[in-house]
């Protein structure tokens, strides 16, 4: 059986290491599947560890460090990486972040590029790949 290369952004990390609601029971969810093989860059590392590290959040930095150990597939030229991530930004209006992590799975070929971003937010325009937000949908969006 083959397994879903997923990339999940800093929200779908944060949400997991943190906390206690529903998008938090989500995150962990995508997290603990078994049908999923997940893919990253060094910009999701730089996006989420500093600051715990710095703030010596243990818990946060070894749940984040566990789930770098156990990425199959890693964006290795960053410097291509951020020349697609400029083309997507400008294709979608995406954030500098946003279109970092959509180039990062799109060029190690992500089947699913997961997020925590409400469905107005620009990253749902992607059209590159497919984007799943596990953020419940709130009345009146």
């Amino acid at each position: 059986m083959s397994h879903k290369k997923t990339f999940v952004d800093a929200g779908v990390l944060i949400a997991a290491a943190r906390g206690k609601d529903d998008v938090a029971l989500q995150a962990i969810k995508v997290l603990d599947d078994p049908n999923r093989e997940f893919v990253s860059s060094p910009f999701l590392r730089l996006e989420v560890l500093p600051k715990a590290v710095y703030e010596k959040r243990q818990n946060e930095v070894e749940f984040y460090e566990t789930f770098f150990n156990a990425v199959t597939y890693w964006v290795h030229s960053v410097e291509e990486n951020a020349k697609n991530a400029y083309t997507e930004a400008c294709k979608f209006g995406l954030n500098a972040m946003d279109a970092l992590h959509v180039a990062a799975a799109i060029s190690v070929g992500a089947d699913d590029l997961i997020t925590t971003e409400r469905m107005e937010k620009p990253i749902h325009r992607v059209n590159s790949i497919n984007i799943l937000s596990i953020r419940p949908i709130e009345k009146g969006e």
